[in-house]
């Protein structure tokens, strides 16, 4: 039997992670040949393969002797793939998963490897539900490590920030399937909707976020965006445009702008808004969003928010670099790739980029600052040291915001991923006196 091509290109995203390429880029590149429903059921096998990798790995473990560290990567690889068909994907059947993982390896490796691939998986197979993962009750982090397949320093220090049952919450949220959520673009959501289902499409509007509709299976987005002018942005995106509260006409300059979903938003309530980002190809997204949405009042320019080429402004706008800790739902391999140092690193050009940008708000003028992270660093920590170093800003919240439940109790941004579904965000607004 031969190697599939889903599979082969499913083997293929997993080495170009491995190398240090994001996931979303690798597995478009490994993925580009195949059929849409080809290219379907390989996102679900890779993904999840990711989002529960610790534990698989700690089922595999049970049925390798000299213990997982000394197995080739491509080889960890296929049988990391092979035990996610046999426990998450019930319609592939147990010979599929065992065969096609041993011609992963016969091709990766060499024949010498395929034995252990194979002997592995029939073990996991026939005995795999016998293997016992440590309990919640008796040792939170081993089981949040285990089960719940995330590294143990960000359980640690979830659990130390969070407390126990939200960091639990948390982990269940990040092993969840992301849903498919749009924001129209010039189009109020009530129209949006009647478009939408003379399509035939199932969709609901978001409580705590109007502007955000759920799109329910089986719709893709290629369909969706089809039948009116949309972005499919998770609802926390679009939270961060609604607490930003730009005044009307305002020039704007978005200093981190791509993928651009927060521009194109932000824009609409602008008199004109300059999106920069460091280079063209990380502002290739939005170039074809404001290509496939015509009328947009925006700029696009290569700069280094660090230094922006810009005089003073209404409005200065940064979406900051960050950990993203945030959105390891919809990017699981995130959570392998974050080390602790990253989180030094990354706090240091927060902090450059804050002092840049406080230089181009003009007086009267505001900062808004955001992050995809859910670590104090990033948010809580970084903006107090920023407004301690600044007192001519103040924190400015907007006079209202759709939940009060979005607010903490200084006014800024906060979104929970367990607490409301979404990715999780936080944004500050501060005034120029």
């Amino acid at each position: 039997m031969s190697l599939t091509a889903p599979r082969r290109a499913a083997l293929e995203t997993l080495r170009a992670v491995r190398r240090g390429e994001l996931l979303d880029r690798a597995f478009a590149g490994a993925a580009a040949a195949l059929s849409t429903r080809d290219r379907a059921w390989t996102q679900e096998l890779v993904y999840g393969t990711l989002r529960l990798r610790g534990r698989l790995d700690h089922l595999l473990a049970a049925f390798v002797r000299r213990g997982l560290d000394a197995v080739r990567p491509d080889v960890l690889d296929a049988l990391r793939l092979g035990a996610y068909q046999l426990r998450e994907m019930g319609s592939v059947p147990a010979y599929a998963a065992v065969s096609q993982a041993v011609e992963m390896v016969r091709g990766a490796v060499g024949q010498g490897a395929t034995g252990l691939v194979n002997g592995v998986l029939q073990s996991l197979r026939r005995e795999g539900d016998a293997v016992v993962f440590p309990a919640f009750e008796d040792d939170p982090v081993a089981h949040l490590v285990s089960w719940g397949s995330h590294p143990r320093w960000l359980v640690e220090r979830w659990l130390r920030f969070f407390g126990a049952d939200a960091t639990r919450a948390l982990v269940e949220a990040n092993n969840t399937r992301p849903e498919l959520f749009l924001r129209p673009v010039g189009v109020p959501p009530s129209e949006a909707l009647a478009a939408l289902a003379a399509d035939g499409i199932d969709v609901a509007r978001v409580s705590f976020a109007p502007d955000a509709l759920r799109v329910a299976g089986p719709a893709t987005a290629f369909d969706a965006l089809a039948a009116l002018p949309a972005l499919v942005q998770d609802p926390a995106a679009g939270l961060v445009a609604r607490y930003a509260a730009v005044p009307a006409g305002a020039r704007v300059a978005d200093l981190c702008a791509a993928p651009g979903g927060k521009a194109i938003e932000l824009a609409q309530d602008a008199g004109y808004l300059a999106a920069a980002d460091m280079s063209w190809d990380r502002l290739a997204r939005l170039r074809e969003n404001v290509a496939r949405l015509p009328g947009q009042r925006m700029g696009l320019v290569v700069a280094d928010a660090r230094t922006p080429p810009f005089r003073p402004v209404d409005v200065v706008i940064v979406d900051a670099p960050c950990t993203g800790t945030g959105t390891l739902r919809r990017h699981p391999d995130g959570r392998w790739r974050l080390r602790p140092e990253d989180l030094i690193a990354l706090a240091r050009l927060q902090f450059e980029i804050l002092e840049a940008a406080a230089a181009v708000v003009a007086p009267g003028g505001l900062l808004v600052y955001a992050t995809c992270s859910l670590e104090p660093e990033e948010n809580e920590e970084r903006m107090d040291a920023f407004l301690a170093g600044h007192p001519e800003f103040e924190p400015a919240p907007p006079a209202a915001m759709p939940d009060p439940a979005l607010l903490d109790g200084r006014g800024r941004l906060v979104v929970r991923p367990w607490v409301f579904g979404a990715d999780g965000a936080f944004a500050a607004r501060l005034r120029r006196a």
